[in-house]
């Protein structure tokens, strides 16, 4: 039973109380039956087809903010828990693509309560080293987490009734069309010819041209590049670029993740040693965590990873082990790096694990892929878990429920992922064919980013093969070089006086950001997926950002002080853009829901 959060309040006609049991089975319903799995289709169906998904905490704190508006002010810490669940469930949906992993290198699948078990483990795991390190990134620290400070803006904000109204409007509309062009992709030859994805429309039109625009500049690059490539035998005749793109992009990230992961740890160990600016108040209610408990529960289920992983799995003991330690490490640096920038590496967390067990005498794809999913679900939900505490400091929602909400998603989540894995690879066998063996028909949707960068790195790297490893210095040298170039560029004063000061100025700002000088974080997505998909991708950020820039110049000067504006985190094109993905997903869903129905029952 969920322990009530806060004192009783007065109950609201057909509703439960705040705090009382009936409260929490209300919210823990509406959170694990609707609102996570909304969000998990969506993150599943995201990785399968582009091969990122950007967490549902926004559109489930919107959605959940339905369900506890009529308690006012005080239903932010219903709707928080509700984000927080629905969160779990989609961040552990999105590790489906493990399951694609292992039919791509040919491994058995396991029957599915095995990976339920396992991938319940890890997550447990996870979320408990998560909220270890909450008293020091979140409390001592008090890092930004902006996706964190967002949601906690808009869950104060929703208490407007007509601002929750616009918002689930544009979101609606979002849906509606991205439903519309996702049932069209599939079922139209003329629009599926065209390569039409209106979810990787939608994600350009969350991050914006900056972020969209270098990913088409490096697949444009790549393209250009092939017949070069092919000479120096780093590509065969007809391969796609992304067949060896990937690796070098892949080099990119690692060598910007080098730069940045090193400037974190010095910011964080300046930050521990500054004396704290007050005297240290007694610690309120919601902070209390009974930490004996949360240490146990730790080595507990880092315990059962490893027997679990060992009799079930059938994986080496000692990778095992060594993966567990490293989780203690890679949580805590990628929890940082969300706090600092909004942005967890858990591909660099997977690929660095691989290096390492291969430097161990890891020799066999299967097991660095089990493995190194311990990273990749650990580092993906205990950022969550990071990310959601910092939500909870500042509404001050109670810590101890949060967990509890977080843990029962957890377990959802495994059993999500392996149930949407199944779907949609029954449903659309192109997910099961693996895209190095060659030119796959009908994988222009189906990109699967996340899934050919896994399973190229560790073929690559197992096998040693020389041109991998050249490609992969390469990236890893260009990541550091761009990396440090930008970061002197723009700490430079006078380089920050004229990128403000000007319309030249700016415009030189973005053409650095987007094309001469880009992020590799930004700039690796070019070479994970096909040059058609990068249109689409670059289309949605372009327009995102000329409605923003165009609908800037002809707000009003005294917006800044209009009561109906729309936060800046829950812009038009961000909530549009967030519709048209779940929409593409579930149009997706339900035509493989229909198809399985339509062959079981024939």
């Amino acid at each position: 039973m969920i322990a009530p959060d806060s004192p009783p309040a007065a109950p609201k006609r057909f509703l439960p109380r705040i705090g009382s049991p009936a409260y929490h089975l209300m919210l823990a319903a509406v959170a694990i039956l609707i609102l996570g799995p909304l969000g998990g289709i969506s993150a599943a169906f995201m990785n399968f087809s582009i091969g990122f998904f950007i967490g549902g905490q926004v559109l489930a704190g919107i959605l959940g903010s339905t369900v506890t508006l009529p308690y006012g002010p005080e239903g932010k810490h219903g709707a928080n828990y509700m984000q927080t669940m629905a969160a779990s469930v989609a961040g552990m949906c999105g590790m489906a693509v493990l399951v694609q992993a292992m039919s791509w290198l040919g491994l058995p699948q396991p029957p599915a309560w095995k990976l339920i078990l396992f991938f319940t483990s890890i997550g447990m795991f996870g979320v408990g080293v998560g909220m270890l390190y909450t008293p020091i990134v979140v409390d001592r620290m008090q890092l930004a987490f902006p996706s964190g400070f967002a949601v906690a803006n808009i869950l104060r904000a929703l208490t407007d009734k007509n601002l929750l109204k616009r918002s689930i409007a544009k979101l609606g509309g979002g849906m509606l069309v991205g439903y519309g062009g996702g049932l069209a992709s599939l079922k139209v030859a003329s629009v599926e010819a065209l390569g039409v994805s209106t979810s990787t429309f939608g994600a350009g039109m969350i991050v914006g041209a900056r972020i969209a625009i270098p990913a088409l500049v490096v697949a444009l690059v790549g393209d250009a590049l092939k017949p070069y490539l092919v000479s120096i035998g780093w590509l065969t005749e007809g391969a796609p670029f992304r067949k060896i793109g990937f690796i070098i992009a892949l080099g990119t990230i690692l060598g910007a993740a080098i730069v940045d992961i090193s400037l974190i740890l010095i910011q964080a160990i300046k930050r521990l040693r500054e004396p704290a600016a007050a005297p240290a108040q007694p610690q309120e209610d919601w902070k209390r965590v009974n930490i004996w408990r949360l240490v146990a529960w730790v080595i507990f289920w880092g315990t059962a990873v490893v027997l679990l992983g060992s009799q079930i799995m059938q994986q080496p003991v000692s990778f095992l082990i060594v993966a567990v330690g490293l989780c203690f490490l890679f949580v805590l640096v990628n929890g940082i790096s969300i706090g600092i920038s909004d942005s967890n590496p858990i591909s660099s967390a997977f690929v660095m694990t691989v290096f390492i067990l291969a430097a161990f005498g890891l020799k066999d794809p299967g097991v660095g892929l089990m493995c190194a999913s311990i990273l990749l679900i650990a580092c993906s939900v205990g950022g969550d878990m990071q990310q959601d505490r910092s939500t909870g400091w500042r509404l001050g929602t109670n810590r101890v429920v949060q967990f509890r909400y977080q843990v029962i998603g957890i377990v959802m989540g495994a059993v999500l992922a392996v149930v949407l894995a199944k779907t949609f690879m029954s449903a659309y066998p192109v997910l099961r064919a693996d895209q190095f063996a060659g030119k796959v028909e009908g994988a222009e949707k189906w990109q699967s980013a996340m899934t050919y960068k896994f399973v190229g790195a560790l073929r690559g790297i197992t096998t040693k093969q020389p041109h991998v490893m050249k490609a992969l210095v390469l990236g890893i040298l260009l990541g550091l070089g761009v990396e440090i170039a930008r970061k002197l560029i723009k700490r430079s004063t006078r380089y920050k006086l004229f990128s403000t000061a000007s319309r030249k100025g700016r415009v030189t700002d973005f053409l650095l950001d987007a094309v001469v000088l880009p992020s590799p974080y930004a700039s690796s997505f070019g070479g994970f997926v096909e040059l058609l998909t990068c249109y689409w991708w670059a289309g949605g950020g372009v327009l995102a950002s000329s409605f923003e820039t165009v609908t800037a110049k002809l707000k009003p000067a005294k917006e800044n002080g209009d009561a109906d504006a729309l936060p800046s985190d829950m812009s038009t094109m961000s909530l549009v853009g967030g519709g048209l993905i779940a929409g593409d997903s579930l149009a997706a869903l339900s035509i493989g829901i229909y198809g399985l129905l339509t062959t079981v029952l024939k």
